[in-house]
């Protein structure tokens, strides 16, 4: 790819190395470390500073808590199906009053085997005791991300962790998960922790889809969570019940509204019992650990995830890093499993270089296993072209 008319010409080069996670193979903290090593590989005497990030998704967490040198706490908390599991949470530093959160430590997939999927069952309330564990450590302002959900309960499950109740026709307390919300009849929030009235919590989330319909969170993703087509139909049925009970009895109308899809609705019930509000989950973790700061002092960035492709340009973190060095007039490297065909041309214009890591001989499956070893290769490539790049600039040969 022909770089732009930019120089970085410095002896000591100052390189930003900003990916999220290569799914499957590697966390967002060992990519940049991988890349951290092959660079050195290539420049010996750069500067190099690591900067895990995230989008809301798993790894926001540990990506918020290192970039602001604060600290990870751990709470007993029910899992998707109602049993005790450690979440881990985070405290950000820098003075900052800030609870981190990810619904995945509760109430994720990846906390389940493949046959205990069951969105009709999978319950949100771990991820409410969560909350609930940050209100009592006195945060006043809470980040919730809520990438890899297992659960389609509109946030009920949350709800009545911190104190709501759902009530059937009969004045009986739903039981937990999905499919319950189609007998709803009642919400009584007179019971709900009095401490979220002057507490902001935030939502981060790169997902837009509203909560009930043809692009809703049960039709589009319940599939990914176990349901059939007839059972995320079921479940759709049941958020659009829970959505009209909502609007009834609290005020708020969330069926349609952008993102209140998101992690099964858990945004939904976030906004609708914590008065919470949407923000682009990229944007969150890209305040909180100075990024335009830290581009600003860097001569160069390198990010990277598993795949490039039409997604990620829809608010994942390679394309926000993207945008903001470019912004910044800063050159930017991806770093990547693979490139999809569709999306070269973009990638192309959004990147000044791209390293794919999958060697031509090697199957996906391979690349995965040796994720740490290729992504420092392909590392080492990046700074070798950035040393061109830089003697180029500077008149060298």
């Amino acid at each position: 790819m022909a770089a732009p008319d930019g120089a970085l010409a410095h002896e000591r080069m100052r390189i930003l190395v900003a990916p999220q996670e290569f799914k499957g193979s590697l966390t967002a903290r060992q990519a940049a470390e991988a890349i951290g090593r092959g660079l050195r590989r290539a420049l010996p005497d750069s500067e190099i500073e690591l900067l895990p990030l995230a989008d809301g998704g798993p790894g926001t967490v540990e990506a918020l808590v290192d970039a602001t040198d604060g600290r990870f706490l751990e709470t007993e908390v029910s899992d998707p199906l109602g049993r005790p599991v450690r979440a881990r949470w985070g405290a950000l530093g820098k003075g900052r009053d800030t609870a981190v959160i990810e619904m995945a430590a509760a109430s994720g997939l990846a906390l389940l085997s493949e046959d205990e999927r069951d969105p009709q069952l999978a319950s949100t309330f771990g991820t409410g005791e969560l909350l609930r564990a940050a209100l009592e450590a006195n945060f006043r302002r809470i980040i919730v991300g809520v990438g890899g959900s297992a659960t389609n309960d509109g946030g009920a499950g949350l709800a009545q962790a911190l104190g709501a109740r759902l009530l059937d026709a009969e004045g009986h307390e739903l039981p937990r998960g999905g499919a319950a919300l189609a007998r709803l009849a009642r919400i009584d929030a007179a019971g709900l922790d009095a401490r979220l009235s002057d507490t902001d919590v935030i939502v981060a989330t790169d997902v837009t889809n509203p909560l009930c319909g043809p692009d809703g969170a049960s039709l589009v993703y319940g599939p990914q969570k176990g349901a059939s087509a007839a059972v995320a139909r079921e479940l759709d049925a049941a958020l659009a019940c829970y959505a009209e009970i909502v609007k009834r009895d609290l005020g708020i109308e969330v069926a349609t509204m952008p993102s209140a899809g998101a992690a099964g609705g858990l945004a939904a019930g976030l906004i609708a019992f914590c008065g919470a509000r949407v923000q682009p989950g990229f944007d969150v973790v890209a305040e909180a650990a100075g990024l335009v700061e830290r581009l600003q002092r860097s001569d160069a960035v390198v990010t990277g995830e598993g795949r490039l492709d039409r997604q990620s340009a829809f608010g994942k973190t390679t394309a926000g890093v993207a945008r903001m060095a470019r912004q910044a007039g800063k050159p930017i490297v991806a770093l990547v499993g693979s490139v999809e065909s569709s999306y070269e041309e973009e990638a192309t214009s959004s990147f000044d270089a791209v390293f794919a890591l999958t060697p031509d001989l090697a199957s996906p499956d391979e690349a995965m296993v040796h994720a740490d070893d290729l992504l420092a290769t392909a590392a080492e490539s990046a700074g070798r072209w950035l040393r061109q790049r830089d003697k180029a600039a500077s008149g060298g040969v």
